[in-house]
């Protein structure tokens, strides 16, 4: 039988954050981003303005070349936009070098992507530490954060296993882990249940849902509706522009959904 084990809802303070609803965490103005293609410019966001408060947890959806992606890059400080203000905790991120957006990256954004991207030849908790080296968190800490993060996710019994004896999940999970160890303000998921089936999707589901209880922010990019419906806000993009900003009125809650799926046979 898959068995996991149980998310530990306060294991510890790690992904707590103040859960302030009137807070303004993302505040993007009029942004557009044009690629020049030589002979040819792609207009891939075009006059794109929200706000996105702390403690959310929003969906972003869209078909391929809505602008959806590009947008995700701009928030993750990854592109910058050609021209309007993005503001990230009151900082204007389109003003900033190479250098300080790789910093704001490390200190206050974590990742999640659809391709695990883990190192093979090194473990759960080794994994998990990464991003605290380029943090120059001493070594005594690391270990500390990463076996706490692990154990947020449900995997504090195999920090030592390498990738290769990890199922798709258990890898997601280590990725989810190693987002949170540097205790980012804000979680971006790039279509973190890509390559996950049906069961395993809503178990992740179910550990964003309990940090997002617990006031962290997360932006989830995401195809699938039932997926997008873990949310509690969707934001659904087309041509470059946002076509619709809604909350969802019937959020799903993962926790109810895994009763009523099947549990997998190894």
């Amino acid at each position: 039988m898959s068995t996991q084990e149980p998310i530990p809802v306060h294991a510890s303070d790690l992904a707590a954050q103040p859960n302030d609803s009137q807070e303004t965490v993302i505040q993007v103005q009029d942004i557009h981003k044009i690629y020049d293609l030589g002979e040819t410019q792609v207009h891939a966001l075009r006059g794109v303005s929200l706000q996105i408060r702390r403690g959310e947890f929003v969906a972003i959806m869209g078909a391929s070349g809505s602008g959806k992606s590009t947008f995700m890059n701009i928030l993750g400080c990854l592109d910058k936009p050609s021209s309007g203000r993005y503001l990230l905790e009151e900082t204007n991120v389109a003003q900033l070098d190479k250098k300080q957006l790789a910093a704001i990256r490390n200190r206050k954004i974590g990742f999640v992507f659809q391709g695990f991207n883990l190192l093979a030849r090194t473990t759960a908790l080794e994994n998990t530490e990464l991003p605290t080296l380029y943090a120059r968190i001493d070594k005594v800490e690391r270990r500390r954060r990463a076996l706490e993060a692990l154990k947020m996710v449900g995997l504090g019994e195999r920090t030592d296993h390498f990738p290769s004896q990890l199922s798709g999940g258990q890898q997601q999970r280590v990725a989810i882990a190693r987002a949170l160890v540097n205790r980012p303000s804000i979680l971006l998921a790039d279509e973190p249940t890509g390559n996950l089936d049906s069961r395993t999707s809503v178990e992740l589901m179910e550990i964003f849902q309990s940090l997002n209880d617990r006031g962290l922010t997360i932006i989830l990019v995401t195809h699938e509706h039932d997926i997008a419906e873990f949310a509690k806000r969707s934001i659904v993009f087309r041509d470059g522009k946002i076509r619709r900003d809604e909350p969802i009125a019937n959020r799903a809650v993962a926790r109810e959904v895994l009763k009523t799926l099947p549990v997998l046979e190894d």
